[in-house]
């Protein structure tokens, strides 16, 4: 029989949304963390730009919601945009007081108030972001998992994949979800958890794409987990491509952070003529769609294999103060960014669809939530506005918490999970065949599912998905499992709901650019997909 652990709230996924909700829950409940890597392995430590807050007096809540919305293109929630805007001071607040050191002004004549530095990026009005260096996710990160890792009531489980959710139908015939099968990479072996509540705060599913800005565990398992189980997901045809990321053989998945251009970075062609004004009359603060398509379109009609981003006119006092984390590793790869442009492309980077929750992150089915990237709250709309995504996890992290604490049962009583089956199942020899699908999948959804699209692309996707689908689900029936395996499982089921929303949409709008549909519709409706529908 496989181990059973059992908890109050399980957690799967230990970013910034997860470690929040654990932080608020963890005084009146029993916590058990899943992380499918290291703590540090996901998203947040990477994020480099900031979290978007008025704290400007010039700067109002107003100003932050309209940015939003317009940035969203006509798809966002305004309920819920107002929501977020309304909650972000006081969710900063909090962050702070958890020990994060955010940028301050050199300000000796206010009495002594702090005054925090405050960047611009694209798609704000105003100076809003709060940021620690270009390193704020990192220092959000560790300042999190430090308060976490001191805590009696929060257990955190590393190196384990959740493979599905556990539900039942109870009483009311609604489903209930239970717990979860999990695969403990340290033992290779499943065991299950029974929790009273569950949370998905596995992020997005970016490394469904050949490029991506997002670490390797972006692999879309809470959307796919959730699908499994029987929620709904929305505008998974969404998919955010960062502008710039650095373009070079040894950087890996290096991000230059958008605040590179809230600072006066300038875009520029190989010839170092600048090309966003022609665009768009925000240039290089216009949304990050707007930037990227502008970037893709150059890239493809000079033949060139990158553009260039500059911030060389500005002293290299400046750069190193603010950017301090790009100026070491670009300098480590022979670019000096105080003397010379850095080659850039854009690469996928957030995951603006997901499970369908409420204000509180109540997914369709019962004691199940989901928070952060992986869900879909309606604050994106078409396209992701820079410093939401970490706000977005704080305020719903929090709004979760206080939904979980009134609903929590008060009783000791655990449930016996049902136990794994693999006795008919072998140790495959043929790891090969999961690395061909792996890398056939991430090419042709870059190929046919990127930037821009067209129908016949489209279909082509369709019908080279729904052939790995059942060479996947075949090998899964048959063999043990493995990281490759479920995050392959899951990133197939993740790559059909994007082609199947990119289908539904007859139109150009936000994110979602197709050249058969270039313009906008006039009707603005929501991409929303059941199991019914597939």
């Amino acid at each position: 029989m496989n181990q059973q652990h059992n908890c109050d709230v399980l957690i799967i996924g230990s970013g910034a949304a997860g470690l929040s909700l654990a932080l608020h829950l963890a005084k009146n409940a029993d916590v058990v963390i899943l992380s499918k890597g290291r703590v540090n392995d996901g998203s947040t430590f990477y994020a480099q730009g900031g979290i978007a807050a008025v704290f400007d007096e010039n700067d109002s809540i107003e100003s932050h919601v309209s940015d939003t919305l317009i940035a969203g293109a006509g798809l966002c929630n305004e309920d819920i945009v107002q929501y977020t805007a309304e909650n972000a001071r006081s969710c900063l607040e909090w962050l702070i007081e958890q020990g994060v050191n955010f940028d301050q002004e050199d300000n000796d004549n206010d009495n002594g108030k702090v005054k925090y530095h405050l960047t611009r990026e694209g798609g704000h009005s105003h100076r809003r972001i709060l940021h620690a260096a270009d390193a704020t996710g990192q220092a959000v990160q560790t300042t999190l998992v430090d308060r976490v890792n001191n805590h009696n009531r929060i257990r955190v489980f590393e190196r384990y994949n959740a493979i599905d959710l556990v539900c039942q139908n109870s009483e009311d015939k609604n489903k209930h979800c239970i717990g979860a099968y999990v695969w403990n990479r340290n033992s290779e072996k499943v065991e299950r958890i029974f929790a009273k509540k569950t949370i998905l705060a596995t992020g997005g599913a970016s490394k469904v794409y050949q490029y991506t800005s997002n670490p390797d565990v972006a692999s879309g398992d809470g959307i796919a987990m959730a699908w499994r189980a029987g929620c709904r997901v929305a505008n998974m045809e969404f998919n955010q491509f960062h502008p710039t990321c650095l373009f070079h053989p040894e950087a890996g998945t290096f991000l230059l952070t958008e605040a590179l251009r809230g600072e006066g970075a300038i875009l520029r062609r190989p010839d170092g003529s600048r090309f966003m004004p022609s665009f768009d009359e925000r240039a290089e603060l216009a949304p990050r769609d707007i930037v990227a398509r502008a970037i893709d379109y150059e890239m493809k009609r000079l033949g060139a294999d990158c553009m260039y981003l500059d911030i060389s006119h500005k002293s290299p006092e400046f750069i190193m103060q603010h950017f301090p984390t790009i100026y070491e590793k670009t300098l480590s790869l022979g670019i000096d960014m105080t003397k010379q442009p850095m080659p850039i492309v854009p690469a996928a980077h957030y995951t603006c669809g997901g499970v369908m929750i409420n204000k509180q992150g109540k997914t369709d089915v019962e004691n199940l939530y989901a928070i952060g990237e992986v869900s879909y709250t309606g604050l994106h709309g078409a396209n992701r506005m820079a410093s939401n995504s970490l706000l977005e996890c704080l305020v719903f992290a929090k709004a979760a918490a206080e939904d979980i604490e009134k609903h929590l049962p008060n009783t000791e009583k655990y449930i016996e999970l049902p136990d794994w089956d693999e006795s008919r199942v072998t140790d495959s020899d043929e790891e090969v065949v999961i690395q061909h699908n792996w890398h056939e999948l991430r090419l042709f959804m870059w190929d046919y599912v990127g930037i821009v699209r067209t129908t016949k692309r489209l279909e082509r996707a369709l019908h080279r998905v729904e052939l790995l689908q059942q060479e996947i689900e075949d090998y899964y029936q048959n063999f043990r499992v493995s990281n490759n395996l479920l995050e392959l499982r899951n990133l197939v089921q993740v790559a059909e709901l994007i082609i199947h929303c990119a289908m539904q949409r007859k139109e150009s709008r936000g994110l979602h650019y197709t050249l058969d549909y270039p313009e906008l519709s006039d009707e603005i409706n929501m991409t929303i997909l059941s199991s019914e529908d597939l």
